[in-house]
């Protein structure tokens, strides 16, 4: 409800209906539909503080929030015809800010470091290399390849990048089913694709060290880290 009552408030209602009526008048046929939610987390917080922290340190969990929203309002005010299932929608939640507190600043070189969890943060860096933009799956439909299982057809079995996962966590071979344990198999036409860039980045500190002056600490190491861009 309080995610309704914020899409509502906020506009991101009437972007969703309208993200809807280019996917239901589109002549494409879509396995995933991907829409993308601005959040800001202050007035989130005015709103409802707990939904607003939940979805600060929660965000996979508070998509699948707005996800079922998403999906009641579809079949709700049939803005998508085409659309069988829930798993067929995608969320991703974008902050508009983060709160200035050094909780959410990542930094590498402290300790100790959280690396599960899975929450957002504010990260800086120059970057000193881009690789090229390569292509990588964003959702896929698999099927029963047994034809006689009812999940021979249909959307039950929708696999959708997540945020840190995997390129093979998303489209792998070894999928079986759950009803009847027999081999899963892609349906390629289905095949949703996005963009993917490899950044490789370093911490601003490293400009302390072109100065030319020595500092108290007589040995340190500046190391570099790879960032996804998707």
């Amino acid at each position: 409800e309080v995610a309704l009552v914020y899409l509502d408030r906020s506009g991101g209602l009437q972007k969703f209906v309208q993200d809807c009526r280019k996917y239901n008048d589109s002549k494409q046929s879509y396995a995933v539909y991907r829409f993308t939610i601005s959040v800001n987390p202050s007035d989130m917080a005015e709103l409802d503080a707990a939904f607003g922290n939940y979805i600060l340190h929660q965000p996979l969990q508070a998509a699948q929030v707005f996800q079922s929203v998403c999906f009641i309002a579809i079949k709700t005010l049939s803005l998508i015809e085409q659309l069988q299932t829930e798993a067929q929608i995608s969320i991703l939640l974008k902050p508009t800010h983060l709160p200035p507190l050094p909780s959410y600043i990542l930094s590498l070189s402290a300790f100790p470091l959280n690396y599960t969890s899975q929450r957002f943060y504010m990260a800086e860096g120059i970057a000193i290399a881009m690789g090229t933009v390569t292509k990588y799956t964003q959702g896929a439909r698999f099927l029963c390849s047994e034809e006689t299982c009812p999940l021979s057809e249909g959307f039950r079995y929708i696999r959708v990048h997540l945020p840190g996962a995997t390129e093979s966590a998303t489209v792998r071979s070894d999928f079986v089913c759950s009803l009847c344990s027999s081999p899963l198999q892609e349906d390629m036409k289905y095949r949703v694709l996005g963009d993917k860039q490899i950044v490789e980045m370093i911490d601003a500190k490293v400009l302390n060290a072109l100065k030319g002056y020595s500092c108290d600490q007589s040995h340190f190491r500046i190391q570099a880290f790879r960032v996804f861009l998707r």
